[in-house]
């Protein structure tokens, strides 16, 4: 017997929306959505403010001055609960960035929406990283992307930012101007020129820049499929020519047809896994949210039951990121790369070893950690 389909109250509001109103509603939508690039889920309160910014009886300001007062007086907070402030706080911000028409394509343009969006919440926000990094990523079964070289970060966004400046679009087809755009916003994301938000900050610097270019950037793409977008960022950059894996910018053009041409392609998840071993699996329209990296396991890109059997969440992730990355960082170091306390770090890490993730050797001071599985 079929089952109803459950339906989220927030999307069925704003599906619902009259047209004066549609706007920001979408822009919030879009705000939200674009937390679930890293597994982040925003509050209720979060929904209900958005409510009163949509229906106009607060102003987006004043929204975003609500989110700050109310985690005000919230001492002592969990790991968790530092995620959801997170999501809140960023999807206010989105939502002002995105009814703001004011824009200048620059490379200052993009880190200030990067302070903009992570001050308060990163002590790294707007500021270039100083150091390497990986990022262990599901549709490449643990691979990674190869992100640019931290001692040529500024040089290599100015350049990529130039050759876009001087790029001419006129004579070009549809077809070829999305392709063009694909391959631009795929390398600005391969720079990952910030330690942390670099999909959102990119998700929210494109979206304003195609309105520039003229595009209704108005639709439910990245509000849906925000994890199809950044997966498609991936794949766009990774190439292994001994498994004959090439990079395309082919998923992320479908995703781009959606948003600018309001074609209906499907977005999954699992036809872009580099084993292809998903292929076969028919989705469930009922039970299988296909672009749900939270409910989802077949698309979950974190805690895909397959190829990762311990569950990591929130800060747990991002500890074992950076332990993988460098085993002999301290605490007080981990703590200054993902803008947290030093004893959210101790916590994390014991929840790390208690679930079998990693295992430290050797004594505090002159030991390091070593992942087990």
């Amino acid at each position: 017997m079929m089952k109803d389909i459950k339906k989220d109250p927030f999307d069925e509001y704003i599906r619902n929306l009259p047209p004066t109103r549609k706007e920001l509603g979408q822009a919030w939508s879009t705000a939200i959505g674009l937390q679930d690039v890293d597994g982040l889920k925003p509050s209720e309160y979060l929904y209900e403010t958005a409510k009163k910014s949509i229906d106009g009886e607060i102003t987006i300001d004043e929204a975003g001055t609500l989110i700050n007062s109310y985690y005000e007086d919230k001492d002592g907070r969990s790991d968790s609960e530092e995620r959801t402030e997170e999501a809140d706080k960023v999807s206010a911000r989105i939502a002002k960035l995105l009814s703001d028409k004011a824009f200048i394509f620059s490379p200052m343009q993009y880190i200030s929406i990067h302070r903009e969006l992570f001050a308060g919440i990163y002590s790294h926000a707007g500021k270039i990283r100083d150091y390497n990094i990986t990022k262990k990523e599901w549709v490449l079964n643990g691979d990674t992307v190869s992100y640019g070289s931290a001692t040529n970060l500024r040089e290599t966004l100015d350049y990529d930012f130039s050759q876009e400046r001087n790029f001419k679009y006129n004579g070009l087809t549809l077809n070829e101007t999305i392709h063009h755009l694909a391959v631009f916003i795929s390398r600005l994301w391969q720079i990952h020129v910030f330690c942390e938000g670099n999909t959102r900050t990119t998700a929210v610097f494109f979206i304003k820049y195609l309105r520039m270019l003229g595009f209704d950037a108005e639709n439910d793409s990245f509000a849906e499929n925000s994890w199809y977008f950044r997966n498609a960022l991936v794949r766009a950059n990774y190439t292994n020519i001994q498994k004959g894996i090439y990079e395309t910018t082919d998923f992320l053009e479908k995703f781009l047809r959606n948003l600018l041409l309001d074609e209906k392609h499907e977005l999954h998840n699992r036809e872009m896994h580099i084993s292809g071993k998903f292929l076969s699996v028919q989705a469930d329209p009922i039970n299988d949210p296909i672009n749900d990296p939270i409910n989802d396991p077949i698309n979950d890109p974190i805690n895909d039951p397959i190829n990762d059997t311990i569950k990591l969440e929130g800060r747990e992730k991002q500890i074992f990121d950076i332990v993988y990355e460098n085993p002999s960082l301290t605490r007080v170091e981990m703590a200054k790369r993902i803008g947290c306390s030093e004893s959210t770090v101790k916590r994390t890490l014991q929840k790390l070893m208690d679930k079998g993730a990693i295992k430290r050797i050797g004594s505090n001071k002159k030991g390091e950690w070593i992942i087990v599985y």
